[in-house]
């Protein structure tokens, strides 16, 4: 009986001690905690007051994590991004390096014959020029599809030459390459314009002066316009028209946008509905977010090259908001290339009231004139005072999305 005692007694002990230690590394553990956490406080960068997750991917940061600092190294990166358009959205160009022929038709038909990997295709286009002149017509207008007119004085020495784009597995380019190739629409017609431009460089009587091309378009057209630019390095001028989503909008700030309750087109909408993207795309469509690039990067292909973006403030379905911001930081990239004046967006209406869709209102054409005075016919123009909005965004905050600095590429 004593002796239990005496056991329970030397349990309580021991206990007691052991519990006296615990408490005293306690107090002690918790004492340097807080001076860790003050002395970190103290010397270690402070987390933005706003956290966006899906904040637009930084154009000047490679997929590695490596900064991109020189001209040179944009070179780079535009190729890093887009092949990675190409990957996560757009479906991948061919490869291989395709025969072309050109043939002018006495009728003004221009014809084009590619072959590659054995299989042939052919197809012609309507060469229109302003008048019978002597010299090469300064100015062509490729188009993926018929659009509406430039305005008046900027149209007369623009030559055009149409083509169209089609379903995904059907046309032309699927004929050469295979129903089940990986490009969407889109990118096949961007092949397409480029073959045609392989074609137009071996005939000069054609009277196209192929060191001046530009690409316009709207609607889906507009879609089209900005990837044929951002792909063909020869397009000097590109002018996507109200694009919206897909096109000249970025899909993060769309799916921000809907989050609200704004009726927008968002890329999970799109895929039901059109093939203008690659299979590929349909995997990201419901998380933008996980998607490496987005539509200020495609933008960003353009540059240093020089594009015009006229777009229609009035009308939520083109998400007025997202191009504005989209393109704001699109613009980081001339910015940071030292040719802020080559890039241009005007965006009209508002809330107050604007125009229909794919219309050219009269806002509009002192800018889309300057551009092409500048980029398509050489002369002098100031293009530095076409990046504006008429309509209002309360809830655009534009560091929620453009978190990089931009820096000065030598």
């Amino acid at each position: 009986m004593n002796l239990r005692k005496y056991e329970v007694l030397t349990f309580l002990q021991s206990t007691m001690r052991t519990f006296t230690l615990i408490s005293t590394l306690s107090i002690l553990a918790s004492g340097s905690f807080a001076q860790l956490t003050d002395d970190a406080a103290a010397r270690c960068p402070k987390l933005p007051d706003m956290i966006n997750p899906f904040a637009l991917p930084d154009p000047f940061t490679f997929y590695n994590g490596q900064p991109v600092r020189t001209k040179a190294d944009w070179a780079c990166r535009r190729a890093e991004i887009a092949e990675l358009l190409q990957r996560f959205e757009l479906g991948s160009l061919p490869k291989s390096k395709a025969t072309v022929k050109g043939t002018l038709y006495d009728d003004g038909e221009f014809g084009v014959a590619v072959t590659d990997g054995g299989k042939s295709i052919a197809f012609n286009v309507t060469i229109r020029l302003p008048g019978a002149t002597p010299a090469p017509t300064s100015t062509p207008v490729p188009t993926p599809a018929p659009t509406e007119p430039a305005p008046e004085d900027a149209a007369p020495s623009h030559g055009h030459a149409a083509t169209g784009t089609s379903s995904r597995g059907q046309g032309l380019f699927y004929d050469l390459y295979g129903k089940d190739h990986p490009a969407g629409a889109i990118i096949a017609s961007a092949w397409g314009i480029s073959r045609l431009i392989d074609a137009l460089e071996q005939v000069p009587e054609a009277r196209i002066d192929t060191k001046h091309l530009g690409v316009t378009g709207c609607s889906r057209f507009g879609k089209a316009a900005l990837i044929i630019g951002a792909f063909e390095e020869r397009i000097a001028l590109t002018i996507p028209e109200e694009g919206g989503t897909g096109g000249a909008g970025c899909w993060r700030i769309a799916d921000g946008i809907k989050r609200r309750g704004i009726n927008i087109q968002t890329p999970s909408q799109i895929i039901t509905e059109n093939t203008w993207f690659g299979p590929v795309f349909d995997k990201y469509a419901s998380n933008a977010a996980a998607l490496p690039t987005d539509h200020h990067l495609l933008t960003a292909l353009i540059a240093p090259r020089a594009v015009y973006i006229p777009e229609n403030g009035y009308i939520d379905w083109l998400g007025p908001e997202s191009t504005w911001g989209c393109q704001n930081a699109a613009k980081t990239v001339w910015k940071a290339l030292g040719v802020e004046d080559r890039i241009g967006f005007e965006q009209t209406g508002g809330a107050a009231g604007g125009h229909n869709h794919c219309q050219f209102p009269a806002q509009q054409a002192p800018g889309i004139v300057a551009f092409a005075d500048r980029f398509l016919k050489g002369k002098k123009a100031d293009t530095s005072k076409y990046f504006r909005t008429e309509a209002t965004f309360p809830d655009y905050n534009e560091k929620e999305w453009i978190t990089w600095d931009t820096p000065r590429l030598a």
